[in-house]
C-alpha cells in the first residue's frame, strides 16, 4: 500500500478549538479556490440520475466543510431541495448549537456521535465524507467501505488531492511545500469570514495556524488512498447487488480535481 500514516494535528484532541476553527476556515477558502464546490455538485447530480435522495448524510463533518455550499448549489437544478445532515464521531456542541440556532430549513447538524463504521445508524440519505477518508487507517477505512456494501447504503467519498508523488520526491520537496503552504495561509486568511482576533493572532504573530495548515496540507497527501490502494481494502469484491466506482472527479470543463469513491445498490432507482 503506497499510503503512509502520518500524523495530523487536527487528529489530536489536545489540538485548541482556535486553532482547529481557523484551520477549517483556511480549508473552506482552498475548496472555493479549487473550485470543490462546482465539482461535488456535479458528482452528486450524477449519483441523484441513478439513485434518487433527498437527503444527504455527511460523516466526519468536523466544523462543516464545504457541503452547506455543494447542496445549495445542487438545489440550484431541482425542484425539490435536497437536505443536509452534518455529522461527526466527536460532534463540538459549540458547532453544533451555531449551526442549528440558525435554522436553516435544508440544513442541521445531529446532535449524536456517528460512526462511519456503523453508518446503518446514522440517518437515512446519501452517505458522504469529503476530504475525510485519509484521516482512517487501512483497517478503519475497510469497515467503511465494507458497512456501506453490507447494508446497501449508496455513498460518496471524495479526495481533492491525490496520492502521486513518489515518497523520497516528497520528503525532498518538504521544506519548499511547506515554506509555499505557509504563505498560501498568510494570503488566504484576507478572505477569511468572520475573521477573529484570535485567527488573526495566531497567524501574523504568533504563526501557529501556518505551521498547521502547513504540516497538515502535506501529510494529508501521503496519507491519500491511492486507486490501488482503494481496490486493496475493497479485496475481490463481486457483488451482484453493489457496484463501486473509483475515478477522477472532474469540472464542468473536464479539468481533472481529486478523485471519487461511489458505491450504489444495484436495485437503485
Amino acid at each position: 500500500m503506497k499510503r503512509v500514516e502520518l500524523f495530523e494535528f487536527e487528529d489530536f484532541n489536545w489540538l485548541p478549538n482556535v486553532v482547529r476553527r481557523s484551520i477549517t476556515n483556511l480549508i473552506i477558502i482552498f475548496h472555493k479556490i479549487m473550485g470543490t464546490k462546482e465539482v461535488l455538485a456535479i458528482l452528486l447530480s450524477k449519483i441523484r440520475d441513478s439513485h434518487h435522495f433527498e437527503q444527504i448524510v455527511d460523516l466526519g463533518s468536523g466544523s462543516g466543510g464545504p457541503m452547506p455550499e455543494v447542496v445549495e448549489e445542487l438545489n440550484k437544478g431541482i425542484d425539490k431541495p435536497v437536505s443536509l445532515v452534518l455529522s461527526d464521531l466527536h460532534p463540538n456542541q459549540k458547532i453544533v448549537e451555531a449551526v442549528n440556532n440558525h435554522k436553516h430549513p435544508y440544513l442541521r447538524y445531529h446532535e449524536n456521535a456517528i460512526n462511519a463504521v456503523d453508518m446503518v445508524n446514522a440517518p437515512q440519505g446519501l452517505k458522504t465524507m469529503i476530504a475525510s477518508f485519509h484521516h482512517m487507517n487501512p483497517s478503519v477505512a475497510k469497515k467503511i467501505l465494507q458497512s456501506a456494501e453490507k447494508n446497501n447504503l449508496p455513498i460518496l467519498i471524495y479526495e481533492v488531492a491525490k496520492n502521486n508523488i513518489p515518497l523520497l520526491v516528497w520528503l525532498l520537496f518538504l521544506p519548499i511545500s511547506l515554506t509555499i503552504l505557509v504563505l498560501m495561509s498568510l494570503v488566504m486568511t484576507f478572505w477569511v469570514r468572520p475573521l477573529t482576533l484570535s485567527q488573526v493572532l495566531f497567524t501574523y504573530i504568533i504563526p501557529i495556524i501556518p505551521m498547521v495548515y502547513a504540516w497538515d496540507g502535506q501529510a494529508s497527501l501521503m496519507r491519500t488512498y491511492t486507486f490501488d490502494d482503494i481496490k486493496q481494502l475493497l479485496g475481490d469484491t463481486d457483488s451482484t447487488h453493489y457496484t463501486w466506482t473509483i475515478e477522477d472527479a472532474t469540472k464542468a470543463n473536464g479539468k481533472k480535481l481529486g478523485y471519487y469513491i461511489s458505491g450504489v445498490p444495484n436495485n437503485a432507482v
